[in-house]
């Protein structure tokens, strides 16, 4: 059992690519310390399992697509009459290296991941600024800051998230909101694919000596979505073993 407890009762949270791994634990977190939650996944199957589990709401919806965005930050405020959190986590993986990569791979990775990002935090930014208050959580990467053979896409979203990131958190501070970003070295669905004795390999470069659970990951976003870190904006919080050190 942890240390740290949160309450969010009374605040209203999305969670975007949250019918599985990091971003259903994300929102289980905040559901579990009172917060009316919806889950965003394009995956509407998985979606509807998911949210039934955690008792949260589920809203299907491509975060690429701008109306489907407005009209499920809309449908969050029209449920509960207001909005506190962002947690922008959506993704996917087109990898190839860049002589091999396609324009619909490049253009892919870039309207989900950086896309969406900028959508959810757009379509929020009136709730906002009328509440004079809210919290913008964005998943970026390792990747974004050092690169990786293969993912030139991957790498240049989460890149590009990091710098939207720092630009909203200085454009919405007076307002009342802060933007931070966490960049995680969790336990998904593409590591548990990977053989083990490349898996091996990479443990052995994380100074922790181990990728973290899902939860670890919830952990750092409900701190950085609480009012206690009020006065954290603009911030990349590495919650990944070390290995960015």
């Amino acid at each position: 059992m942890g240390n740290l407890t949160f309450d969010f009762t009374g605040h209203t949270a999305i969670v975007t690519g949250a019918a599985r791994g990091i971003g259903l634990e994300i929102a289980r977190r905040l559901r579990d310390a009172g917060g009316d939650v919806f889950l965003v996944d394009h995956d509407a199957e998985a979606l509807s399992l998911a949210a039934k589990q955690i008792g949260a709401v589920g809203l299907a919806a491509d975060v690429s697509d701008t109306a489907q965005v407005r009209d499920t930050v809309r449908a969050a405020v029209d449920a509960t009459g207001r909005l506190d959190i962002v947690v922008n986590n959506a993704g996917l993986l087109r990898d190839g290296v860049i002589w091999k990569l396609t324009d619909e791979e490049w253009d892919q990775v870039l309207a989900v991941h950086l896309g969406g990002t900028f959508r959810f935090t757009r379509a929020a930014a009136g709730q906002f600024r009328a509440q004079r208050y809210g919290r913008v959580i964005n998943v970026t990467s390792y990747s974004g800051l050092r690169g990786n053979v293969g993912q030139a896409n991957y790498a240049a979203a989460k890149s590009g998230i990091i710098g939207f990131t720092k630009t909203a958190a200085k454009e919405m501070a007076r307002f009342g909101v802060t933007v931070n970003a966490v960049s995680p070295n969790a336990e998904t669905r593409m590591i548990a694919s990977i053989p083990a004795e490349k898996r091996a390999e990479l443990e052995a470069g994380i100074p922790l000596g181990r990728f973290a659970a899902p939860e670890e990951m919830a952990a750092a976003v409900c701190f950085l979505a609480s009012e206690e870190a009020g006065y954290i904006t603009g911030a990349v919080v590495p919650v990944d073993g070390g290995i960015s050190v």
